[in-house]
Formats: structure tokens, C-alpha cells, sequence
């Protein structure tokens, strides 16, 4: 007995020293606890003045680097500011992983991106309460999102355009829109996430000097092409603006007194916080050469609105505040930004003071995100060419699956992804849709880099159609150092398909046998060597972990290919200006005029459609008026299906402005034999120029001009109108 006693009283004693133990951890992380900045019933500005105002400067410093090691002495714990969700949550394991954003664009579908995006932040929220159990405070688990890019992808050599929603002001501003209030949620005072605009601005190559160029740009162009769709998320409220590594006209876009004091600051009211590209601060000094140590750069940084530093030289800031480069209520001022974003994403509260706490790992992955992610990546496939020969026909008995990218898992993922246990390759999707008495073979064929060696190809004459699968990867193709198979940085010197990929095709086609090609990749390609050769073109991106499942899809004819393209396909290279130039002259379709593969906008569909009546309500508008128009559409064929409706706008009286741009999409689906009468609204501001005589945006007075179709170059109707 005495020993079981004594058994008893040693237990006693564990669980005593444990739950003492448990107190005290409790105590050094509680986040909860005796502060007024721990009260969720007061005001946040006098928490975050209560929270400042406990804090050493040392400490004011250490929560604006990225990386925080947190507070112990006041319960706060090391927050990691960076994250990313391009097209899913990144880099942190677990989680559905959705077509590229440029793929994302090609749905022209703002209401699926919002879909897309409220699971992302589901299942960021999920991830982000799953590791605080664990007390994983470490990078990709936080709340601060560094998604979206809205650079304009002025240039398909850009390694990174893969990340962009193309080259249109107007759709990456409405897509991007539709990704923010998808992320940040509805709740009227907590974000859900919080979303980040990149890269602010004039920003898109070429990668391999990025932190050292300078971007020169005209105010016609800052203005009204690489300016609005970041003036667009501002609006919509986002939280987040992250500035870019290079000089804009010859100012450091993360210490611009321009762009960040001027523009974004003052003259858009943005009252969120900015965060700069990680390493940007230390390229001040160290690549631009614009001061000559980390502790101006960390000073130079904080004058120009800058609040968190992806990086470590803000850790500077406590020699500039001794050197008199900046005083301690800058820094208070430059912290509150950083601050009032955790307030407002409940870092400071209990957990159940947001509606998001019971999200965990039931909700990551998902059979309904996943099913999402199937239908996304339907909806961004874009055929290209089709001479009749898809969808296969049910009489097919035998098909030939080959190429690089047929079992490639980089191929979907593109960059900035994150991993799934629902990979579905090319191949595997059409195994798994095949029907069971028809042959699906398989060799790859080629590789994606130039190498001349081909197998199993004679497999292209004993089956009754072959599908090759070329195109690109995220690892030719990225950001630098990612895509380290790219001999440009990241980027492309051109915008042929590879040598032995070309020759690829041609072979094949020599069995005599139909043949389709679905390319994968994150921009443009001049498909001109293989368009003769193929009698079918699908493009799929980096379509995201259910791609082959969505191309099957596709090809069996169990969907409509209802993708058009973000971007204008060139010839080649040779149509395009310099790379380093970043004048809009001559580049994208509101600017080029000359002879293109496919322009943008573009995309067939299974079926036909039939659009008439298109009407404006009147033709006389004033300057502050809404624009409408209407129109009827049918689908005439024999599948249900998708069209894009697509509005541009034409300034026939104007001079120096684009030769259309869009100001007005639609996607609408319809069933076989079904009618839509459509009703599309072209609110005053889309009609906005900047003026750089008075230093603001205006209507002007004269005759425009409305083209309703279905891509940039394949108009239905125009329609004449006077702003006066």
C-alpha cells in the first residue's frame, strides 16, 4: 500500500508540474491576457496605441521585418508576415491546388475567381489554426497573403507573366478584384486573409536584373495601363501592396516618393500596409547604388510609407533613429499600418471572436474544392484549332498519349503552388476516361529541352489518333532562381516552341493518323511550326492538380473548351520591341496592329453561337453617364456550352490612345438550343484617361465607339455613341 501510495503522490506531483508548466506557457504566449491591446471590446486605434506604447523601439523594430520573433514579455507571439496563394495556398503542404493565375484570367469568370479564392482563404484559415496547435508560427502559415500579381504581362518572354491575369488593365483589375473580396471575406470588421497587390509597380522583367533596373515608363502609360488594375484592388479595399524590386523613371519603387507617398498614399487614400519585395530594401544600396549602407536603405524605406521589410535590414532602423535619419514616431506611425492588419485578421483575440476558428484539417482538400479545381481548370482550357476531329468520337478505339508534359506533375503545378495528394496527370486523366475496351498507350516521346533523340513514335501509326502533350514547364519558365533550367533567368529569349518539339510533331505526322496537341505553359508560344501539322490545338496552362482530369474533359467532349486567351499570341519574337522597353507602343493588342497567331480574347468553342439585336440604349451620353447595351444570344449548336461576350471601347477622336481596350466581359453558359437576352453596363470611369496637363483622370467630350464580340479581332457589332 505505502508503495502505491507513494506511486499515487509521485503521479500527483507529474500532473501538478505539468499543469504548472502548461500555466506557464500559457502565460508567456497569452495573447489574451491583461492589456487594454488584448481587450477585442475596444477601439482598435487605442489598442494599437496601448500595444506601441509598452514597446521598446527595439522591439517596434523587430515586428517590421517579416520574419517576427514576437513579444514574450507581453504575450505576443513570432508571426511570419510572408505567405502566398497565387492559385492556392503555397508551399506549406496540403492544399487544392487550381490552375496558374494566368489560367485563372483565361475563365474570363469573375464569379468562379471569387469562388476559387473563398476556398483558398478557407484553407488558409484551416492550415493557419491547425499549425497554432502545434505552434508553428514558421512561414506560409500566416494570415498575410502576398497574392495577387497584377503586373501587367506586357511582354511574353516574362518568365513571371505565368503569375499575372495578363496583358489587359481592365481583366487583371476585375479578376484581381474578384481574388481579393474572395481572400479578405465579408465580415465587416476581421479579414478572412489578407491580400497583397504585386508588384507595385512597373514591373515585368527581365528577371535576371530586376534589382538593378530601371523601368522607364511615360505618363500615358503609367497612367493608363500599369497603374489601373493596382487602383482597382485599392478600391475593392485590399490590404495589402507590395512594391517591386526595380526603379520606376529612375525612383526605387520600395522609396518612391511618387508611387508610394504620392500616388498610392495620398492620392488613392491606401491605408493598408506595404511590404517590400523581399530583399528589395538591401538592393538600395547594395545593386541601385542609391544610398551607400543598410541603415539608409532601412531609413529611405520607412520616409516612403514602407511598414514591413521582407528582409532583415529594417533591422537597421535603430542606428537610423541614433543617427537622426528618422525619429521613433515614424516608426510608431509606419507599425500602426502593420499593426491595425493583425488587429483586424484577430491575432490579438480569442479564437471564436472570428467565424473562421472551427476551420481545420476537414476543410483542407476537400472533395468540393477539389471538384472546383476541376471545373476552374475546365473553364480556363482554350482550343485553339479544331478541324473536327474533337471531342474523340465515340467510335475511337485506340489512342497514342505522348510527349513531355503527358505524365509531368511540374506541368501542373506551375509556381508559387502548393502540393496535393490528388495529382492527376495528363495520362492519367485520359486512362481514367477512356472507356474500358479502348487501348490507351503511352511513351513520352521527347524531352522539352532540345534534345534530338524521339521514341515510340511509330506508336502514332498503329493507333487511331495520338495527343501529344508539349509545351513548358515552371522549371523554364519563372521567377530566377525557381525555373533554374532557363538559360535567361527565368525568362525566354523567344517564343518558339523548343527545337526537338517541333520536330516531335512532324514525325508524328507522318503516320498519317489524326493528331491533337494540347500545349501547357504559363505564356504565349508561337505555334506557327506545328499549326500545319496538327488537327487540333488545345491550350491548358499549368492547369493545377486536377488538369488531366479537366483536359480528359475536354477531349471526350463531356465539357466545352470555354477558355480565351488573356494574352495576344505573336509570331514571333521579331513582332515585339525590345524586352527592356517598357513604352506600350507596339505591345499587347491595344497597342499592336500587325498580323497575329491568335489575338487576345480568342478561343472556339464544341458549339456555335448566334448573337444579334445588339443595341446601346441611346447614343448620347454625358460625361458622368453608365453606357448600356444589350444583345440576344443563342446557342445554335449541338452541345451545351460557353461564349465570352467581349465589349471594347475605341477613341476614334482621340489621338496617343489605344486602338481598343476592354471594358466589358461576359461569360454566359447555355444549354443546347437555349436563348439569353444580355444586358451589359460600361460604368463613366471605364471611359477614364489620365491627363497629364491637369494631373487627373477625365471623360473627354467626342465620338467613341463600342465593339461587341467574341475576342479582340472578331467583332459582331459596333457601335457609335457621343460623350458630350
Amino acid at each position: 500500500m505505502k508503495t502505491k501510495g507513494r506511486n499515487i503522490k509521485f503521479t500527483t506531483t507529474i500532473k501538478i508540474n505539468y499543469l504548472l508548466f502548461l500555466v506557464f506557457l500559457g502565460l508567456a504566449w497569452n495573447i489574451n491576457a491583461q492589456h487594454v491591446f488584448n481587450d477585442p471590446e475596444v477601439e482598435t486605434e487605442q489598442r494599437i496605441e496601448d500595444l506601441i506604447q509598452r514597446l521598446t523601439l527595439e522591439e517596434k523594430v523587430s515586428l517590421m521585418v517579416h520574419e517576427s520573433k514576437g513579444i514574450e514579455r507581453l504575450g505576443i507571439p513570432p508571426y511570419n508576415w510572408w505567405n502566398e496563394c497565387l492559385h492556392g495556398i503555397a508551399r506549406a503542404g496540403k492544399a487544392t491546388v487550381f490552375p496558374q493565375a494566368i489560367g485563372l484570367a483565361a475563365t474570363f469568370d469573375t464569379h468562379l475567381i471569387h469562388q476559387v479564392a473563398t476556398v483558398i482563404s478557407d484553407e488558409g484559415r484551416a492550415k493557419f489554426n491547425e499549425a497554432k496547435k502545434i505552434g508553428n508560427y514558421g512561414r506560409y502559415f500566416g494570415l498575410t497573403y502576398w497574392s495577387p500579381n497584377v503586373n501587367l504581362f506586357r511582354d511574353p518572354r516574362w518568365g513571371r507573366g505565368q503569375e499575372t491575369y495578363g496583358e489587359d488593365p481592365f481583366l487583371s483589375g476585375a479578376i484581381g478584384k474578384a481574388f481579393v473580396e474572395g481572400i479578405q471575406g465579408n465580415d465587416p470588421f476581421y479579414l478572412k486573409g489578407a491580400a497583397c497587390a504585386k508588384h507595385y509597380v512597373v514591373h515585368s522583367g527581365p528577371e535576371a536584373v530586376r534589382h538593378e533596373f530601371n523601368a522607364v515608363s511615360s505618363d500615358n502609360d503609367l497612367y493608363n495601363t500599369y497603374l489601373p488594375a493596382f487602383k482597382t484592388l485599392v478600391d475593392a479595399g485590399v490590404v495589402g501592396v507590395m512594391c517591386a524590386y526595380n526603379r520606376t523613371n529612375n525612383e526605387l519603387c520600395c522609396g518612391s516618393p511618387t508611387l508610394l507617398n504620392g500616388i498610392l498614399r495620398n492620392d488613392w487614400n491606401f491605408n493598408g500596409y506595404i511590404v517590400s519585395d523581399c530583399g528589395a530594401i538591401y538592393d538600395f544600396w547594395k545593386y541601385h547604388k542609391i544610398v551607400k549602407d543598410d541603415v539608409h536603405s532601412a531609413a529611405l524605406a520607412l520616409k516612403h510609407s514602407v511598414n514591413i521589410n521582407c528582409g532583415s535590414t529594417f533591422n537597421k532602423l535603430n542606428e537610423a533613429v541614433e543617427q537622426g535619419l528618422v525619429t521613433e514616431k515614424e516608426i510608431d506611425l509606419a507599425l500602426s499600418d502593420a499593426l491595425r492588419i493583425l488587429f483586424r485578421l484577430g491575432w490579438f483575440d480569442e479564437e471564436d471572436k472570428t467565424s473562421w476558428a472551427n476551420l481545420g484539417n476537414k476543410d483542407v482538400a476537400t472533395p468540393e474544392h477539389i471538384a472546383l479545381a476541376r471545373k476552374t481548370a475546365v473553364k480556363s482550357i482554350v482550343m485553339l484549332k479544331n478541324n473536327g476531329i474533337l471531342p474523340l468520337k465515340k467510335s475511337t478505339k485506340s489512342i497514342f498519349v505522348t510527349g513531355p508534359n503527358a505524365t509531368s506533375l511540374e506541368a501542373l503545378m506551375g509556381n508559387y503552388n502548393g502540393f496535393s495528394g490528388q495529382w492527376v496527370t495528363p495520362f492519367e486523366g485520359i486512362v481514367n476516361r477512356a472507356n474500358a475496351g479502348v487501348a490507351v498507350n503511352y511513351n513520352e516521346g521527347c524531352k522539352l529541352a532540345d534534345d534530338m533523340n524521339f521514341k515510340g513514335t511509330w506508336m502514332a501509326g498503329s493507333n487511331d489518333v495520338t495527343i501529344a502533350f508539349l509545351g513548358m514547364n515552371a522549371l523554364l519558365e519563372g521567377e530566377q532562381g525557381d525555373a533554374y533550367l532557363s538559360k535567361y533567368g527565368g525568362d525566354k529569349n523567344d517564343l518558339q516552341l523548343s527545337e526537338n518539339q517541333i520536330e516531335f510533331v512532324k514525325i508524328l505526322k507522318k503516320s498519317g493518323k489524326p493528331l491533337v496537341a494540347v500545349i501547357m505553359g504559363g505564356s504565349a508560344l508561337s505555334l506557327d511550326a506545328i499549326e500545319p501539322y496538327v488537327d487540333a490545338i488545345l491550350w491548358a496552362w499549368y492547369p493545377g492538380e486536377q488538369g488531366g482530369n479537366a483536359i480528359a474533359d475536354v477531349l471526350f467532349g463531356d465539357e466545352d473548351p470555354g477558355g480565351r486567351l488573356p494574352l495576344t499570341f505573336y509570331h514571333s519574337v521579331n513582332d515585339l520591341p525590345p524586352f527592356e522597353d517598357y513604352s506600350m507602343n507596339g505591345r499587347t493588342y491595344r497597342y499592336f496592329s500587325g498580323d497575329v497567331s491568335y489575338p487576345f480574347g480568342y478561343g472556339l468553342s464544341y458549339t456555335t453561337f448566334n448573337v444579334s439585336d445588339i443595341k446601346l440604349n441611346k447614343n448620347k451620353f454625358k460625361k458622368a453617364d453608365t453606357i448600356s447595351l444589350s444583345l440576344n444570344i443563342v446557342n445554335s449548336g449541338e452541345m451545351d456550352g460557353d461564349e465570352v461576350i467581349q465589349v471594347y471601347l475605341a477613341t476614334p477622336d482621340f489621338y496617343n490612345r489605344p486602338i481598343k481596350s476592354l471594358v466589358a466581359f461576359e461569360r454566359v453558359s447555355l444549354k443546347k438550343g437555349d436563348e439569353q437576352y444580355l444586358e451589359i453596363s460600361v460604368p463613366a470611369n471605364r471611359l477614364y484617361w489620365y491627363n497629364s496637363e491637369t494631373g487627373k483622370y477625365e471623360v473627354n467630350k467626342g465620338n467613341y465607339m463600342l465593339e461587341v464580340g467574341n475576342s479582340s479581332r472578331h467583332i459582331y457589332k459596333s457601335l457609335n455613341f457621343l460623350i458630350k
